[in-house]
């Protein structure tokens, strides 16, 4: 028995005629599927290529909130011994995107700074005397550079 392998074939019409022909639709189904196939393989391809590069960007931008918390205890402290103790910080930038907040308490013995950086607790030594609590505060409020706030919260005793 013979093969007929003639679905993609044209046929020649009843009159035998090879000027009128007609082709079988079901090339035209295949073709179909194949490009809708492709075409969602290709949007699942970008919709996960941007938001691995949100994630990147937000990655990014949270190491570098870690980093810049060291460094502001770093600051605050070389600020402090500058200007000695019950020295303030005010809050500041870093290259316009990065918030930076610096608390202040100071753990002394009889220290009276007159302001809302006392931090008065009971020493029993002279050793514990002279410590300072750091709260630090970086974020970052503007939703044009990351997908989401970013604010990280650091809490540090140091000894001066």
């Amino acid at each position: 028995m013979q093969r007929k392998n003639y679905i993609l074939k044209t046929n020649p019409h009843k009159n035998g005629s090879s000027f009128l022909k007609k082709r079988s639709g079901f090339a035209m189904i295949m073709a179909i599927i194949v490009i809708v196939v492709i075409s969602s393989i290709m949007a699942l391809s970008l919709s996960l290529t941007a938001e691995t590069t949100k994630r990147t960007v937000d990655l990014y931008l949270y190491e570098q909130v870690v980093l810049y918390s060291k460094s502001a205890a770093e600051l605050a402290l070389l600020d402090i011994a500058k200007n000695g103790s019950c020295a303030t910080i005010a809050p500041y930038q870093i290259d316009g995107i990065y918030n930076v907040s610096v608390d202040l308490k100071y753990v002394y013995k009889g220290l009276a700074c007159g302001g809302s950086n006392d931090f008065f607790t009971t020493l029993n030594t002279d050793e514990q005397n002279g410590s300072v609590l750091m709260d630090i505060t970086v974020s970052i409020d503007d939703t044009d550079i990351a997908s989401e706030p970013i604010r990280y919260f650091r809490r540090s005793i140091q000894k001066l």
